[in-house]
């Protein structure tokens, strides 16, 4: 029988914890991006969707991601509403943890994903229609994906494919499901006319901050101990994080000439989410390389979508999106056993086939996104109606949506 080890059952629930906090994190990240007179609908997105799958986690979604598989594609109902997930370790997961704690921490995965899509239909899209979205996204999209890549029995995982925090679960999901979603719903009223310009920067970087802070629990929790990995996939994490600002800052000096205080904020996050992939199979100067092409590809990815019709409001797409493709492949370039005995070699350590088995695993999760994400809106516009009328949209989703005020001086 496995047995429960104290020092990784603390870290794993702390990690949990860190995690829980960057969906509000993220609340504010947003809020700040987004004019004045949205940003309490922004921040309601994060905040309603941390209570909405906490519950859609716990009844459901934990049995569709990591329950008994059924034919590497979807979990069974074993687990429905947490039926045999106890105090007991899983085997098959985590088997120094109770089972309990494993799931909390994944539910906070759950969690993030679909607020991290939120960012792309900012400003315009109904709250009810948000809900239903969310609900069915999370089920129809992330459980089975989360199966596919990390449940016993998933495809993806049968194939060998690396993802040790979630850039292909929580960032590939949503940057492709994000720019779908803002391609369907259209571009804000005006936007022509009036450029959105961030309402509040200092809020910007604040969440910036508390998502860099949360990442610790994000990725070097996911060594699911507490041991040399976590310590590993915590310098690396925080490595790639710092180099993703640097560039994106830079970069932004040199084509826009001054170094932007968003931009640096932007571009840790854009960091962050490209190491997550890599961050328990890679060492630091490969952290530093991934940092640096996360400050360059994301930024790129940005000023291509702003040149194209699609009004992702949040530049969501070329951050996680971008961030998460561009982490998925590198981690089939840099990935060594040395670093993690569990994992495998990369392309530089080895073993060419290991790239080739990660772009399978992002042209797929990619395509299944698309196409999944496009079926729902259709049907949710069909029978609720996605977007708010024109003149609720001008007057601006707080007053709007909430009937409420961010700000009342």
């Amino acid at each position: 029988m496995d047995r429960i080890n104290a020092g990784d059952t603390a870290w794993l629930l702390a990690s949990a914890a860190l995690v829980m906090l960057m969906t509000p994190a993220l609340g504010f990240f947003y809020g700040g991006l987004v004019r004045r007179k949205n940003v309490l609908a922004t921040i309601m997105h994060s905040f309603f969707i941390l209570c909405l799958i906490s519950l859609q986690w716990v009844l459901w979604g934990y049995s569709l991601a990591f329950g008994p598989d059924h034919g590497g594609l979807i979990g069974g109902l074993d687990h429905l509403a947490l039926k045999g997930v106890g105090e007991t370790p899983s085997a098959d997961y985590a088997p120094t943890v109770p089972h309990l704690a494993f799931m909390a921490f994944q539910m906070m995965f759950a969690v993030i994903t679909p607020a991290l899509i939120t960012g792309a239909f900012a400003e315009r899209k109904r709250f009810k229609a948000f809900i239903v979205f969310t609900l069915l996204w999370a089920t129809f999209v992330y459980d089975p994906v989360a199966h596919w890549v990390w449940g016993a029995g998933g495809w993806l995982r049968g194939i060998g494919t690396l993802d040790f925090a979630g850039g292909i679960v929580v960032h590939i999901t949503s940057g492709v499901s994000a720019l779908v979603a803002a391609w369907v719903l259209g571009r804000r009223a005006g936007l022509r006319q009036a450029q959105a310009e961030p309402h509040d920067v200092t809020m910007v970087v604040l969440g910036a901050s508390l998502l860099w802070f949360g990442w610790f629990g994000f990725n070097a929790g996911s060594a699911l101990s507490s041991a040399g990995l976590a310590a590993s996939a915590f310098v690396v994490t925080n490595t790639a994080g710092a180099m993703g600002a640097l560039t994106w800052m830079t970069v932004s000096w040199i084509h826009k000439g001054a170094p932007s205080v968003l931009g640096a904020a932007t571009g840790a996050v854009a960091g962050l989410a490209t190491v997550t992939p890599a961050s328990g199979y890679v060492d630091v100067p490969a952290a530093v390389l991934i940092g640096m092409a996360a400050g360059v590809c994301c930024y790129v990815g940005i000023q291509i979508a702003k040149r194209l019709a699609v009004d992702d409001a949040l530049d969501v797409f070329g951050v996680h999106g971008v961030g998460g493709v561009v982490g998925v492949l590198l981690t089939g370039v840099f990935a060594e056993l040395a670093v993690n005995a569990g994992g495998a070699n990369g392309l530089l350590y080895g073993d060419p086939g290991r790239l080739g088995v990660q772009a399978i695993a992002a042209l797929s999760v990619a395509a299944y996104c698309a196409v999944a994400t496009f079926v729902l809106l259709k049907l949710i516009d069909l029978f609720v109606g996605l977007r708010v009328p024109e003149h609720e949209e001008v007057l601006g989703l707080d007053i709007t949506q909430h009937r409420e005020e961010a700000y009342t001086l």
